[in-house]
């Protein structure tokens, strides 16, 4: 479900950029040299533009300097957070939950005991179904919701597409720019009906496709009837 924005603190900003900072440090080499270069390559020529034509162009210097410092982390903290997702189960649902916009997400609505899974997703363009795990067990489940929803979407368009890295799957790092392209196909309201009568659908749970769990099994004797003595 889409959540209202929560204001955050100066403070609190600054730690998440510090733990954006280290976790892409962590995954990228190229990141801290491209910082650097950001940094460092506008400052010089800032420096010389003071000396050359005055105390005007300090300001405008730190701006561009900040600018391309947070162009940089923007780029590469994507790019690594993309690449840490790639396979890793509920990694589509994460990243959508995270967009910026009316998405409603509905993580793991059907899947099965081997982390097979099927995200829906409605939004502006309609409804999306998001299915992450092995190829061959993933497009059953995923047929298996479109005749499940086709029951209560009416004439809302439906997208779906499987998670991975193989021919004709997508990507887990084009799957932001891939929703973004998608047509607005509803209005708000259109969304909001959607939403009621999904989840409405959706409220009654559904078994995971599968073997049972040994944990999960009841006893040999828990169906048994006892003998009226």
């Amino acid at each position: 479900m889409a959540k209202p924005e929560e204001k955050v603190s100066f403070g609190t900003r600054l730690k998440q950029i510090g733990q954006v900072f280290s976790f892409t440090a962590k995954q990228d080499k190229w990141f801290v040299p491209l910082l650097l270069a950001a940094i460092l390559i506008p400052l010089a020529l800032t420096v010389l533009l003071v000396i050359l034509f005055g105390w005007i162009y300090l300001p405008i210097g730190i701006m561009v300097t900040l600018l391309a410092a947070v162009i940089v982390l923007n780029l590469r903290s994507n790019a690594a957070m993309m690449n840490a997702a790639e396979g890793q189960p509920g990694a589509a649902a994460s990243l959508i939950e995270n967009m910026r916009g009316d998405w409603r997400v509905r993580p793991a609505a059907a899947s099965t005991t081997q982390f097979d899974m099927v995200h829906v997703v409605i939004g502006r363009p309609g409804v999306i179904l998001l299915a992450e795990g092995n190829p061959q067990r993933v497009r059953g489940l995923l047929g298996q919701e479109k005749r499940r929803l086709s029951k209560v979407i009416g004439n809302a368009p439906l997208y779906d597409y499987v998670i991975g890295s193989d021919e004709g799957q997508l990507p887990v790092k084009k799957l932001r720019t891939t929703m973004m392209r998608l047509p607005r196909n509803l209005t708000g309201k259109d969304v909001n009906s959607l939403d009621k009568r999904l989840g409405a659908l959706m409220a009654r749970p559904q078994m995971p496709k599968g073997a049972i769990p040994k944990n999960m099994r009841p006893s040999k004797g828990a169906f048994r009837q006892q003998r009226p003595r």
